[in-house]
């Protein structure tokens, strides 16, 4: 499943260092703008604890984990929807992307140079917002005048994307994100995620900032939950330079100690990762036994039939029913024959909705 969260935000706010904590690739990190040119694209494993107390039940030869793309692409300056810096490069990779962490620097460093002279996460994020409803605008008014020429030649379906059009264009021109307008039914829903528009993409706020605000932030992330309150947006607190220097502690109880210190029960990065797979909409299923345990990655809302699409597409084109087992069953009882005596193995059909942490056995025919 080829999902990508792109980390965006103005040069010189962390976004390569968090990158690197967060991903398999290695991006350059420096103390100069634009020293991210070319987008880094890095796949890093989801933390799921009840993958690990699966695995310690079911002492299987090989455990795999859910995986979550994440782009780092270049930052973006003010103009950025004329051209400016690396305006268009940086307009185009966001649009290929699902969802957005959006960095804001939240910290002050005389060794580390802003891009606009001074510290103010607020405005950063505002010059972020304008460049991408800049653009949105631009690219909603060229489809609002061809569907509205479509309307008035009698096509249904051009009216209906011309009302949602309109919508957003009212939106955009009032200095809000599409992401405000909420689509009124299931139809318009569907039009809108056909918009790729760059504002009606889910957004986390990632607060970057000093060690000693990594617990409890500080008056610059106080500032952006202020400024953000009112948007169907996710906050996030990290300090990207602190979790750089954990990620090179080897040993798992000199982590922990670390993090204890800083008064902190879990690394930031892994609450970043697991946003960023909320983010897209994904939850997991497991399947588990002697031979493997393994997190699968479906949408949320998906059918029984689409989760055994995941594993193999004979699995849903021959779909017959999914035998069910909820986690806290299977970790109460310890086995699937156990749960079976018990009555907690559940047999379900093509209407199905999976749900988060399901554990499950498909039965097919082709």
């Amino acid at each position: 499943m080829s999902l990508k969260c792109g980390i965006v935000g103005l040069p010189n706010v962390g976004k390569s260092t968090l990158f690197n904590c967060i991903s398999s690739g290695r991006a350059q990190a420096a103390n100069f703008p634009f020293c991210t040119i070319e987008p880094n694209l890095g796949s890093t494993n989801v933390p799921d604890r009840r993958l690990d107390v699966l695995t310690d039940i079911c002492h299987p030869q090989r455990t795999i984990p859910a995986t979550v793309d994440i782009v780092d692409i270049a930052g973006l300056v003010k103009g950025a929807s004329r051209g400016e810096g690396l305006g268009n490069q940086f307009l185009a990779n966001i649009r290929e992307c699902d969802a957005i962490l959006h960095v804001l620097r939240c910290f002050d460093d005389g060794n580390v140079v802003h891009v606009d002279g001074s510290v103010d996460p607020v405005r950063d994020k505002e010059v972020v917002d304008t460049e991408l409803q800049i653009k949105d605008l631009e690219s909603v008014e060229g489809r609002l005048a061809k569907a509205d020429k479509a309307a008035k030649a009698g096509d249904k379906d051009a009216k209906k994307l011309a009302a949602l059009l309109t919508r957003y264009r009212d939106a955009l021109s009032q200095g809000k994100s599409c992401r405000s307008v909420k689509p009124v039914n299931d139809e318009e829903e569907s039009l809108a995620k056909d918009l790729f528009l760059l504002t009606n993409k889910p957004v986390m706020y990632v607060c970057n900032v000093d060690e000693a605000s990594a617990a409890k932030g500080n008056a610059y992330v106080d500032a952006v939950r202020e400024a953000v309150k009112d948007e169907n947006a996710g906050i996030l607190v990290i300090a990207a330079k602190t979790e750089a220097e954990i990620a090179e502690i080897e040993e798992f109880e000199d982590r922990q100690m670390f993090l204890s210190e800083l008064g902190l029960e879990e690394s930031g990065v892994v609450r970043l990762i697991q946003g960023a797979y909320r983010l897209l909409g994904l939850q997991t299923f497991f399947t588990a036994g002697a031979d493997e345990c393994r997190a699968w990655t479906i949408h949320i809302g998906d059918k029984a039939p689409k989760a055994a699409g995941v594993i193999h597409t004979d699995f849903e084109k021959g779909f017959i029913r999914a035998e069910v087992i909820k986690y806290d069953d299977f970790v109460a009882l310890k086995s699937e024959s156990a749960c079976r005596a018990a009555g907690k193995l559940a047999t379900e059909g093509k209407d199905y909705t999976v749900q988060d942490g399901d554990i499950m056995h498909f039965l097919f025919n082709v």
